[in-house]
């Protein structure tokens, strides 16, 4: 059977492929899919390269959330070497069904940042939806990070203002803390990236759709930009 053109294979990034209907999630106002979270934190990642810092991809932190095997968990984790890293970025989703694709209604991000020995979950929404899930990755993901972080919810985290922009805030305030870390960040160890989540509003959120969707069209057009 065909595929069809919406499957169709666009750009091959590092690790990510992206599909035809992943452009046009960007161009209208719709919620975002793993994959373009996952193509951004992969971009990020090339943009600020350090073995201090790791971008976890969207279906990496979900099995972390939900394996229902500890025991297996140990042989997935080693590999992240999270014991050495210093800044560790994980995408949130409310999905808890290993069974369904692409599940869930809501992104938010948890950062864990060693020199301040803190994880900080960012929910934009005004509720704290997914305040639940992120604590279970914390504690999870805790043992692994050889700290003692503390965890906490960032009540200054920018709010959005409609149901579908969640996973942009994440890639917005994934993106300031990645520059706030490569500008020697780890300075601020009282006050981390907070006061940088200004940049974080409804209107940059807006322009940042179009920015990602300009990135891909770019690297599409790259020589041998297609897997």
């Amino acid at each position: 059977m065909a595929k069809s053109k919406a499957d169709e294979k666009i750009l091959g990034y590092n690790d990510v492929v992206l599909r035809r209907s992943d452009l046009d999630i960007l161009n209208g106002p719709n919620y975002l899919n793993d994959r373009i979270i996952e193509f951004y934190f992969s971009y990020l990642s090339s943009s600020f390269p350090s073995d201090d810092i790791l971008l976890v991809p969207p279906s990496i932190a979900f099995w972390i959330k939900e394996c229902p095997d500890p025991a297996s968990l140990k042989d997935f984790m080693e590999p992240l070497h999270l014991s050495r890293r210093k800044l560790i970025l994980l995408p949130i989703n409310d999905n808890s069904d290993v069974c369904m694709a692409e599940g869930g209604i809501h992104w938010s991000v948890l950062a864990f940042e060693r020199n301040s020995n803190v994880f900080v979950h960012h929910d934009s929404s005004y509720g704290f939806m997914n305040e639940y899930h992120a604590k279970q990755v914390y504690k999870v993901t805790l043992p692994y990070t050889a700290s003692s972080a503390i965890y906490k919810e960032c009540p200054g985290t920018p709010k959005q203002v409609n149901g579908y922009d969640c996973g942009v805030y994440v890639l917005a305030i994934a993106r300031v803390i990645c520059q706030w870390y490569a500008s020697s960040g780890t300075q601020d160890a009282d006050t981390l990236w907070f006061s940088h989540l200004e940049q974080v509003s409804p209107s940059a959120v807006s322009t940042m759709r179009n920015e990602i969707l300009g990135l891909i069209k770019g690297l599409m057009a790259a020589p041998k930009s297609v897997a």
